[in-house]
């Protein structure tokens, strides 16, 4: 499992988003996963992320939270160093 997310697949993950996203969350999901294979994407509404965790990045359309794999679970991370995957968080979405 790849360790560690950059500024580089944080841009290439915002340009994706730049243009309206897939019309569900798991179409957008699969949509991220095949442009990024090998990362960890998950794709929520805005309101499902607790308003202490910092966006990583942000566009008008979304937000992107890291994410990283523990021994059992995925958590929200603000450490870009562990982050193993991101969650792309639609804005005004009530999905």
């Amino acid at each position: 499992m790849m360790t560690g997310i950059d500024s580089a697949f944080l841009d290439a993950v915002l340009a994706k988003l730049a243009v309206p996203p897939a019309p569900t969350h798991e179409a957008l999901a699969q949509s991220l996963r095949a442009a990024f294979p090998g990362r960890h994407i998950s794709v929520c509404s805005e309101d499902d992320i607790p308003p202490r965790i910092k966006p990583a990045a942000e566009n008008d359309l979304a937000l992107i939270y890291y994410v990283a794999a523990g021994e059992h679970c995925l958590s929200l991370t603000n450490d870009p160093a562990a982050a193993t995957g991101i969650v792309v968080a639609l804005r005004g979405d009530d999905d």
